[in-house]
C-alpha cells in the first residue's frame, strides 16, 4: 500500500472515531470532485454545491456504517450520485407542474458558468467550447440515470470502471455496457448539433 493511500486510511479511521478536523481534511480532498459529478448531472452550480454539502453532512453522520476505510472515496461519489439523481428526479417533477416556468438571465447562466470553473476548470474557454459544452451537458441530461451517472464517472471523471462499479453498484460488465450505450445515445443526440 502506498504512502498517500495509509494516510487517507488513516484519516478516514480517525473521522470514524468522530475526529472533525479529520473529517474536514476528507472534505478538503474531495470536494472538487463531489462538486463535479454533481455539476455533471444536475448542470447548475448552485445545486451541485448544495447537493455535495448534503452528501459530506449525510458521509459524516454515517462515517460507522462505512466498513472498509480505503473505500471512502466510492462510498462518497455514490451518495454524491444518489442524491444527484434524487434531486435531477424532483426537480424534474417540480418543472413539470411549474406554471412558471425558468426565466433565468443569460447573464445568470454565465455566472453560474464561471463559478464552476473555479470548481472545475474546462479546456475550451471560447464562446464555441462554451456552446458546445451546454449541447454536450443537456444531451446528457437526457440520458438514463445510471448511463449518465456512469460516463460521468468513468468518461469525465477519469475514474477505473471497478470503482464506478462499486460507486454504481453494480457489475464491471453493466458499467461498460452503460457506457457504451450512453454515448451512443450521445452520438444519436448530438448527431445534428455537432
Amino acid at each position: 500500500m502506498n504512502e498517500s493511500k495509509t494516510s487517507e486510511r488513516a484519516t478516514v479511521e480517525k473521522a470514524q472515531g468522530g475526529d472533525a478536523d479529520a473529517f474536514a481534511e476528507l472534505v478538503r480532498a474531495y470536494q472538487r470532485r463531489a462538486v463535479s459529478v454533481a455539476y455533471r448531472l444536475l448542470n447548475n452550480i448552485e445545486d451541485a454545491s448544495d447537493v455535495a454539502q448534503d452528501a459530506f453532512v449525510k458521509a459524516f453522520r454515517s462515517m460507522g456504517q462505512l466498513e472498509d476505510a480505503e473505500k471512502f472515496g466510492s462510498w462518497l461519489l455514490r451518495i454524491v450520485g444518489n442524491l444527484s439523481l434524487n434531486f435531477r428526479r424532483a426537480r424534474s417533477l417540480r418543472s413539470a407542474v411549474s406554471l412558471d416556468g425558468d426565466f433565468s438571465s443569460d447573464n445568470d447562466a454565465q455566472d453560474a458558468a464561471s463559478k464552476f470553473r473555479l470548481v472545475a476548470p474546462d479546456d475550451d474557454d471560447t464562446e464555441q467550447g462554451h456552446e458546445m459544452q451546454g449541447l454536450v451537458r443537456d444531451a446528457i441530461a437526457k440520458l438514463p440515470e445510471k448511463q449518465a451517472l456512469s460516463l460521468i464517472l468513468f468518461s469525465v471523471e477519469g475514474l477505473p470502471q471497478k470503482q464506478v462499479a462499486e460507486i454504481v453498484e453494480c457489475s464491471v460488465e453493466l458499467v461498460k455496457w452503460n457506457v457504451f450505450q450512453a454515448r451512443k445515445k450521445l452520438r444519436e443526440l448530438l448527431s445534428g448539433q455537432l
